[in-house]
């Protein structure tokens, strides 16, 4: 049998791709050294998004939002999809005008999103310290299970014909690509979709290592509503260098909560640090007290991939024929799987995409173009 696409990974970006390529058509090959979700995608946060930070930024996550409206629309408990919203929090006058320009941007791309004065945060938010301002309450965001998500997804694929191959890439070449035990798989084109790992088979992508600290308690149903954000997320979140922690509270439908985030350049050990942990916690319980009285079950690390510019890379390497990305999502990639592979699809099948693809492609970077 010929592979059209042979799909490095079988995380979310890679489970997606594989859906949207096979429901068009393709012959379809995955292959995943571990286990399917188990990268990246078991390590994330699971939240559906919709950002602002650039246009290109906003066009992308919420145009994925909406698809993942439609992926859970039939049974959203298979994906233990929740459409809790995401409440941003403003601790003073600066971060609620940050709150306002959000609210102006989203409502102008239709975006259904509302402020909050400090009555309505905390009518909304009774756990959340005293002092707040306010916030914006983004409606439609929701959460869902990621690793489930995946597999989800690679399921349909698979039924859709998609085949899935347990072993290790080590190497691309003309024909295809090299396993670590010897063994070759030609295609005719090779999608690199394996997140951080992937400078690891292209070591000139301009990509980085973001590791993340996360925290899952025992069950609290009820104790926090939505997803909680602090507006001071966003320069954690896009900080050039550096260690740095932000407030990100996420309920999950089984009644658990999420406590993140941490942010650490260039480091690869995903061993448990305590120290940026500690940290990462007690900013937390600045936000929300009671966090301290409650029961932790288990907390991880995962390996964001980071992209110089802070937008994936999705469609052809401009230099290696035949090869084609789909990398670089950092803390979003849940969020922008569905929309990540539709773009992915509509250039290699020829179709027009629903919103530009320009901003994304790899060849926007000079060092892929050598």
């Amino acid at each position: 049998m010929t592979i059209d696409v042979l799909i490095v990974g079988a995380g979310i970006i890679g489970a997606a791709c594989a859906d949207a390529l096979a429901a068009e058509g393709l012959a379809v090959m995955v292959v995943e050294r571990e286990a399917v979700g188990s990268g990246a995608t078991a390590a994330g946060m699971g939240h559906l998004v919709v950002m602002d930070d650039n246009p290109a930024e906003l066009a992308l996550t919420s145009y994925s939002v909406a698809l993942w409206r439609q992926l859970v629309a039939t049974d959203p408990r298979r994906h233990e999809y929740s459409r809790c919203g995401t409440l941003w929090i403003a601790a003073d006058d600066e971060e609620m005008a940050v709150a306002r320009e959000k609210q102006h941007t989203l409502s102008e791309h239709g975006i259904a999103c509302e402020m909050l004065d400090a009555a309505s945060l905390y009518a909304c938010e009774p756990q959340l310290r005293p002092g707040l301002r306010g916030g914006l309450r983004v409606n439609a965001d929701a959460v869902v299970y990621p690793p489930k998500s995946a597999a989800l997804l690679l399921a349909r694929a698979q039924s859709r014909g998609a085949r899935l191959c347990s072993g290790q890439v080590i190497a691309i070449n003309d024909n295809g690509v090299l396993l670590a035990d010897g063994s070759e798989i030609h295609a005719s084109k090779v999608l690199v979709a394996n997140g951080s790992a992937s400078v690891q088979l292209l070591p000139e992508l301009p990509i980085r290592h973001k590791k993340g600290h996360i925290v899952i308690t025992d069950r609290y149903p009820g104790m926090i509503n939505h997803q909680l954000v602090e507006l001071g997320y966003i320069k954690s979140a896009h900080a050039a260098d550096g260690d740095s922690v932000a407030f990100n509270l996420q309920p999950r439908p089984t009644g658990q909560l999420l406590i993140g985030s941490s942010r650490q350049f260039d480091v690869t050990d995903k061993t448990v640090e305590p120290a940026i942990l500690a940290r990462m916690l007690a900013h937390a319980a600045s936000f929300v007290p009671a966090l301290t009285n409650l029961h932790a079950l288990r907390c991880w690390t995962g390996l964001r991939a980071a992209s110089s510019d802070g937008l994936p890379l999705i469609g052809p390497h401009p230099s290696r024929p035949n090869v084609w990305l789909a990398t670089g999502h950092e803390g979003l990639g849940i969020t922008t799987s569905l929309a990540t592979a539709q773009l992915l699809c509509a250039q290699i099948v020829g179709q027009q995409s629903k919103i530009p693809i320009a901003p994304y492609l790899p060849a926007r970077f000079e060092q892929l173009r050598n």
